[in-house]
This record gives structure tokens, sequence and C-alpha cells, in this order.
């Protein structure tokens, strides 16, 4: 059962409305359960959909499938039901298997990274961070914390909100 109400588009005022149309125009729709709970306050919506631009930022440096693979170790390691269905869904959609994947060393770098944020955050080895460094300029890895900080703050929304699987992902 759901903890937060899930807006339908004809109980959201003007600006969500716009706000929901925009995000449906330039994203694909239709509009999933997590965007309908956030879109009950725009602000909130409008803080959360910068994910996106952050993972439009990602995607050129590493590409959609290492981005998926990322978002889905963070997300599945949360333990955050639509996340983790959302990227699992992606990654079988493209093909991939996401229980065993044919990963690159920088994907299971970025997988192995994922783990740590959502599992243990101040757990992260020395090793790993060295790792970081040799493979991620400060830019990218600037971007990537606040990325993956990002997906930690979806994951907790979706998850305390209590927030249902959309039909397509169950």
């Amino acid at each position: 059962m759901t903890f937060l109400p899930i807006t339908t588009h004809d109980q959201l005022d003007d600006a969500a409305k716009a706000a929901s149309d925009e995000h449906v125009a330039r994203y694909g729709g239709p509009v999933n359960n997590l965007d309908a709970t956030l879109l009950g306050h725009l602000p909130s919506f409008s803080a959360y959909t910068q994910w996106f631009a952050l993972r439009d930022a990602v995607v050129p440096y590493l590409g959609e499938r290492a981005v998926s693979l990322f978002c889905y170790a963070i997300s599945s390691e949360y333990g955050g039901p639509i996340p983790s269905a959302f990227f699992r869904k992606a990654l079988v959609d493209a093909g991939d298997d996401p229980d065993s994947p044919q990963v690159t060393e920088t994907e299971q770098l970025l997988i192995d990274w994922g783990r740590y944020i959502a599992r243990d955050p101040h757990g992260v080895p020395d090793e790993m961070y060295a790792r970081l460094e040799a493979t991620f300029n400060p830019r990218l890895r600037t971007l990537l914390v606040a990325f993956a900080g990002m997906m930690v703050a979806v994951n907790l929304f979706a998850t305390v909100g209590r927030i249902p699987l959309d039909e397509g992902l169950a």
C-alpha cells in the first residue's frame, strides 16, 4: 500500500500539468507512479528530475549501458523496488543478463562502486578510490558522485513512499 499519494493528471494544478507534459514530451511517457507521486509537489518533482540532467551529462562519457549497469547496481543493492525493476528491464530489453552481465573493466568498476555506495558509503575501500581516480578525471568523478547521490535519493523516495511498481515493471 502506498504511503504517498499518486496524483492523476486531472488533480494537478496548471504548473504541474505543464511540467508533466514537458517531461513526457522530452523523455517519453506515460507518467510512471514515481513521477505521478512527485508531481503532487512541483518543487520535489523539479528536484528529482535533475536526475535526467545528470544522466544526460554522464552518458556521453560512459554510454547508456554502463549508466544502466551503475544505476542497477546502486538500486539492487539499495533494495529499491521501482528503480531496480526499471534498470533490470532496461538491461533485459537491451539484450543483457542483469544477473551476470558480460562487462568491461570500467563497467565492473562502476558496478562495484555502485554497490558500495548503496551498501556502505563510509566503507568504500581506499583501493576502490585509487581505481576510480586512475579511471575517471576529477570532473567526471564529481558528476558520477552527484549522479549516484540522485540515484540513492530516487531509491529512498520510492522505498519510503511505498510507491507501487508500474504494471510494465512488475
